[in-house]
């Protein structure tokens, strides 16, 4: 196996040669969502940059065990210790359901939405309230370690003592223990119980009227939020793995206090990479509501906001996330996403041109075998170098062209053997199928590589719209109604449900 793939690692903040521990075997454990309500358009950005990730690993041969959890308990309001309520619980008072029917309802979003997407499932899929005993276990181990303490019921990390016994605390995310105990000021309800203000909580006494409580040593509570990844992941992959991954947003607090209770629990570290997306933003600024300067996947789908002038597909939306490096801020526009369905257009009619492409057979290797040998390895060292994939994308945009060419006539079937010509068609689908996860949604009919109606496309809109219906959200409705019938596709409500039909 030829390995010259280079990670960027958060933790280094540098490039350096990957080297699995496993050889041929890769364990990637990769934060999901808290469940409490739709999935947020950064963060499917995320996990489309992991997906492509995944893929290009497995592409490369490797064994990979990719997991990625459920929060369903544990996150707080305002990521907060203590006075604060758990998402998912505020969520199921609010709107009086079992906080497990807040959880399902949520994660049935998330799954359709990355099925949209076109992500790969991962290996496994853990819920942090599968694993309760676990967490309780190891907040004893970092008890009996001496490196947290019980107040009243719930139980902190000590940060300083730690600090001072491993000096690794901080070195993720730069934050210095001095800077922290000012930015826990915010929360100084509850900072009586703690013995420094940058101690976190790793179980909590609940409330008599929190309904997600758990029997413990301590008390009758829950885990804190940052334990669950901490046991999951070192559950399924071992005390130390390879890769750990998530939004840059994660990095602190969440990420820098997983590898504290790793350090804390079995005194290893928890993963040898640490890697991080970027934030998407939207005009040029951080997306919020309340500047209204935000969208959702489902708007972005049907249409439905003042931001953009139409409806683009979900493979266009990948097609525009593929285009910037994971690593770097991505600026959602609607001139963007324009730029991005016309270049996604290209490269799909590209490759339909080239895969219907035969060779006369008398090539001969010239200076066009080269230069196409020479792109196609240019595609493959910027997936290597830290999966650049607008890189990699470039280099296949260089490919069109000569594809283009030698289908126009401006460049001769002499100069290219039919040994290349292959390859290239080859390249082609394994990038834009297979590494990049695209789907071709420019034809018509029943290809497997996609088409412009697929069975469960539809199947997924139509549920979105009898969502939008059963919450009397007539808007949303009648625009996915409308942007249907604007692509000829005619959608009929009966006593059985929807149906649709073309034409």
């Amino acid at each position: 196996m030829k390995n010259n793939l280079q990670l960027y690692n958060s933790l280094s903040r540098q490039k350096e040669k990957f080297q699995p521990i496993h050889e041929g075997h890769i364990g990637m454990y990769v934060c999901g969502p808290t469940v409490y309500s739709d999935v947020h358009i950064g963060n499917c950005r995320t996990f489309v940059s992991f997906d492509v990730i995944y893929r290009y690993l497995l592409h490369s041969g490797y064994k990979v065990r990719y997991v990625r959890n459920i929060t369903d308990v544990g996150h707080l309001e305002g990521d907060a210790d203590s006075n604060a309520e758990d998402k998912i619980a505020k969520k199921a008072r609010l709107e009086q359901l079992e906080p497990m029917e807040i959880v399902q309802k949520y994660m049935n979003g998330f799954h359709e939405m990355m099925d949209l997407f076109n992500t790969l499932k991962p290996s496994i899929e853990p819920r942090a309230t599968g694993h309760i005993p676990e967490q309780i276990e190891m907040v004893q181990e970092i008890i009996d370690n001496g490196f947290a303490y019980e107040k009243n019921g719930s139980v902190y990390f000590d940060t300083l003592k730690f600090a001072d016994a491993k000096g690794v605390y901080g070195k993720l995310s730069g934050r210095k223990i001095e800077d922290l105990m000012s930015e826990s000021r915010d929360n100084l309800k509850n900072q009586s119980e703690k013995n420094h203000p940058s101690d976190f909580a790793i179980w909590i006494k609940a409330a008599p009227e929190h309904i997600m409580r758990w029997s413990s040593p301590w008390s009758i509570g829950f885990p804190g939020w940052h334990l669950e990844c901490s046991v999951m992941s070192t559950k399924y992959l071992g005390k130390t793995f390879d890769i750990h991954g998530g939004g840059n947003d994660l990095k602190f607090p969440h990420h820098e206090n997983e590898v504290a209770q790793n350090w804390g629990s079995c005194d290893c570290a928890p993963a040898n990479y640490w890697l991080h997306t970027n934030m998407l933003l939207m005009n040029g600024k951080k997306m919020s509501k309340s500047d209204n300067n935000s969208i959702t996947p489902n708007q972005l789908l049907t249409g439905d906001s003042e931001h953009i002038s139409k409806g683009y597909s979900p493979m266009v939306l990948r097609f525009f996330m593929l285009q910037s490096y994971y690593r770097k801020t991505l600026d959602l526009t609607d001139k963007a996403l324009l730029a991005a369905e016309t270049g996604y257009k290209r490269l799909m009619e590209a490759n339909q041109h080239l895969q219907e492409m035969t060779h006369p057979g008398n090539g001969t290797a010239g200076n066009l075998d080269k230069e196409i040998n020479e792109l196609i390895e240019a595609a493959y060292a910027n997936m290597d170098d830290d999966f650049n994939t607008p890189r990699a994308l470039a280099s296949l945009f260089e490919l069109v062209s000569k594809s283009n060419s030698l289908k126009g006539g401006q460049l001769s079937f002499n100069d290219i053997t039919a040994e290349t010509l292959t390859r290239l068609q080859a390249t082609f689908k394994t990038f834009i199928f297979d590494i990049f996860g695209l789907k071709d949604e420019t034809q018509a009919g029943g290809s497997e590589d996609g088409k412009n109606i697929s069975n469960g496309l539809m199947e997924m809109i139509l549920d979105m719209r009898l969502q939008a219906r059963t919450n009397k959200d007539w808007g949303t409705s009648d625009k996915i109604r409308d942007g249907l019938k604007a692509l000829n596709i005619q959608v009929k409500d009966g006593k059985d449900g929807a149906t649709w039909s073309v034409g």
